[in-house]
């Protein structure tokens, strides 16, 4: 094996351009399919072409390795390409590597005025423009159709001729994966196709080479006890977010106790806060909608259509609730990316217990319910008389894009599988872990998004009032880095193997990896350590973390992220002592709008919308010591003028109550909000909850005093 050019790409590659110039025909029926389908034993086998599974293998083809990826799905990408246009990205100063050249491809492909068919690229705004890449060449762009990824990730697999079988299930029964010496030798397919590597990678959310190749895991949500954490297990208390908001009653008869629960409500108890179970966050389907008339499937019923199920909706927007308006993120050509949002949404809440560990078929038919409710939802909320008329008439005006999802009646391919298994290997990522209380000693990668968990069951209270439990949207406080142990299982299990999906790590902080970013540089830096140790005949386990590392940063992934250093902040941080906080760089919940104003070079606000449902954490590591803690913001009479905004620090929190009318009282651009001891962590979280006007954020500033 070599690390250098493969060879034989290389033949294949002057064969092609022969033929073209002796004939002037292309020839693109050399399919990757096909490319390569003869060979025995290959250097690494991917199993999953998810986002994850793609980088990976392109990673593998840049360091001369032969591979080839196969998996169930016929469409690449996973959830990049199945409907999740509106990028969970977190942080975007952490996304590297080839991840980071995905959205560069997209920003290429929206460069093109002919892509731009159902509006202009000015009419759609600054996220049509793109921003500029981290590594200072070119712009990436983070929001796109569902075909336009789909077109780029097949883009990547033929321009690096990367051979690839679709519609390939495993086996996975005790014959389908062959084990010797605790090395993978072979995967076998139900189509009785059997791949032989050197290294694999499991690229599925699912976990399911993981589990058939004996891999220690686990499903559902640990107690809190288990990793010292305060996030996992059963959260009623802390799930605020997305619930009813009018005393919803639960009875088929309200108030009546004696008759039966309305569908889609669990009868069990919820469980003691912070006690582990074996539930498993909600999952739906990503839908991409349109208004546009010569662009719109219009809703139908689906078959299995029972309006019943939808009773508990109903009572809710008669109670008053317009919730469903709620999370429309429109992406290029007037199309949506319509996620969950509010109390009874597109989340099948409490329906796929079982489908982690499920059999194929079994998984199918939770898939076609997913898909019967969803579906069934939207046709409820546009047709059915009862539904009051500013609704149905609201929602009758959307449809299914007609030029997404063509082979599959504009459906999304790809259910959202927000957690399935999880890897338990001797590294488990915990909430302390993103939070860095905990250090990281072996980067791989770096997550930045929100320890975020939907629903995971509903559920009535003694007074018969319907709540949902589960739902965490709680920030880190700052980008994180995630150990390569989260992707190699135990030793003592499987030596040749990483899993880049179904990672290593509790309930709460998968909540924060699970995002599509995120798996992309897993997969990137999984097949980088394959090469690793096939290159020195080691286990995955045993390469040197040093030469790993140094690869991975000559490959433009990013594994350590300074928010001091970080150029552009609105204020100019370089003139101050100590240490500032831009709002680009806070972790945020809900939607904010960025924005300028006179003597700012930017900042963000609340829209003045949404009360209660939106939070931004400044955070960054501290030389221990005393500080006063100053916030930045631009005045106006639209301001809100009862901000809260809660310090922690070592004698606990504060939580102080500002006025955004007024000027700041330190050079026009600071506001103190006091002196406080800190540790080696300062975090100020501001909070839009019950304001009474437009919430800004700019940045927050750690100025040392003489204690």
């Amino acid at each position: 094996m070599s690390l250098g050019i493969n060879y034989r790409y290389f033949l294949i590659q002057r064969f092609r351009f022969i033929l073209v110039l002796c004939t002037g025909f292309n020839l693109a029926f050399i399919a990757t399919e096909n490319f390569g389908a003869e060979k025995k034993l290959y250097d690494l086998v991917i199993y999953g072409p998810t986002s994850a599974g793609i980088a990976a293998a392109v990673q593998a083809q840049r360091m001369g390795l032969d591979v080839i990826v196969t998996g169930p799905d016929t469409h690449l990408g996973g959830l990049s390409a199945g409907g999740l246009g509106w990028t969970d990205s977190g942080n975007k100063e952490v996304i590297g590597g080839i991840a980071l050249e995905f959205y560069k491809r997209i920003y290429a492909y929206y460069d093109k005025p002919e892509t731009w068919t159902w509006q202009t690229r000015t009419s759609y705004g600054k996220r049509g423009r793109g921003t500029q890449a981290r590594d200072g060449h070119g712009r990436a762009m983070w929001v796109f159709e569902p075909h336009v990824a789909e077109q780029v990730f097949e883009n990547l697999i033929h321009d690096h001729m990367i051979p690839i079988d679709r519609n390939q299930w495993l086996d996975r029964s005790t014959k389908g994966v062959k084990k010797k010496n605790r090395k993978i030798t072979s995967i076998k397919m139900k189509s009785g196709k059997v791949y032989q590597g050197k290294m694999y990678i499991d690229a599925t959310y699912e976990g399911d080479l993981m589990a058939a190749a004996g891999v220690s895991y686990t499903v559902g949500r640990e107690g809190n006890d288990i990793y010292g954490e305060t996030l996992n297990g059963v959260q009623v208390i802390n799930a605020k977010s997305h619930q009813f908001v009018n005393n919803v009653n639960g009875y088929q008869q309200p108030g009546d106790s004696r008759t039966e629960l309305l569908p889609r409500i669990q009868p069990e108890n919820p469980g003691l806060q912070g006690q582990g179970d074996h539930r498993i966050q909600a999952y739906n389907f990503r839908m991409c909608l349109t208004r546009v008339k010569e662009n719109r499937v219009s809703f139908s019923k689906p078959q299995n259509y029972d309006p019943s199920q939808y009773e508990l909706l109903l009572r809710e927007l008669i109670a008053g609730s317009r919730h469903i308006t709620g999370k429309f993120d429109m992406l290029p050509n007037l199309k949506t990316d319509t996620n969950n949002h509010g109390s009874f949404s597109t989340d099948n809440i409490g329906m796929n217990y079982d489908y982690p560990d499920a059999t194929y078929k079994r998984r199918q038919e939770i898939i076609t319910e997913h898909r019967t409710y969803q579906q069934g939802y939207c046709y409820f909320l546009s047709n059915d008389p009862r539904v009051p008329s500013d609704v149905r008439e609201w929602y009758s005006n959307w449809g299914f894009a007609k030029d997404e999802f063509t082979d599959n009646g504009h459906w999304p391919h790809q259910i959202y599988v927000r957690e399935a298994r999880r890897m338990i290997g001797d590294f488990v990522v915990t909430e302390n872990h993103l939070r860095q209380n905990i250090a990281t000693t072996r980067p791989v990668g770096m997550g930045s998004y929100n320890m975020d968990s939907h629903h995971v069951q509903r559920y009535v209270d003694d007074n018969g009032f319907v709540h949902n439990e589960g739902d965490i949207q709680v920030n880190p406080g700052a980008p994180y880095p995630i150990d390569y142990g989260a992707i190699t299982p135990q030793k003592k299990e499987c030596t040749n193997l990483l899993v880049v999906c179904a990672v290593s790590s509790s309930h709460i902080a998968y909540g924060s990896i699970r995002m599509e970013p995120v798996f992309m540089i897993l997969g990137q830096s999984a097949t980088t350590a394959a090469a690793l140790a096939l290159k020195n005949n080691q286990a995955v386990q045993d390469i040197a973390y040093t030469n790993l590392a140094d690869r991975l940063v000559a490959d433009g992934q990013v594994l350590a992220f300074d928010n001091r250093q970080r150029e552009g902040h609105s204020i100019p941080s370089n003139h101050l002592e100590g240490f500032v906080i831009d709002d680009e760089d806070s972790l945020r919940t809900g939607a904010w709008t960025h924005s300028k104003a006179i003597g700012h070079h930017g900042y963000q606000h609340d829209g003045n919308t949404a009360k209660g449902e939106k939070t931004a954490t400044f955070k960054t590591t501290l030389v221990p010591g005393l500080y006063n803690v100053r916030v930045a913001y631009s005045a106006h009479p639209n301001r809100a003028t009862n901000v809260p905004i809660t310090v922690h620090h070592l004698g606990g929190h504060t939580t102080i109550s500002i006025d955004q009318t007024k000027d700041p009282n330190i050079g026009g651009l600071f506001l103190s909000l006091g002196t406080f001891q800190f540790g080696a962590y300062g975090t100020v979280e501001f909070s839009n909850h019950s304001t009474d006007g437009y919430v800004i954020l700019d940045a927050v500033h750690f100025a040392p005093e003489v204690d």
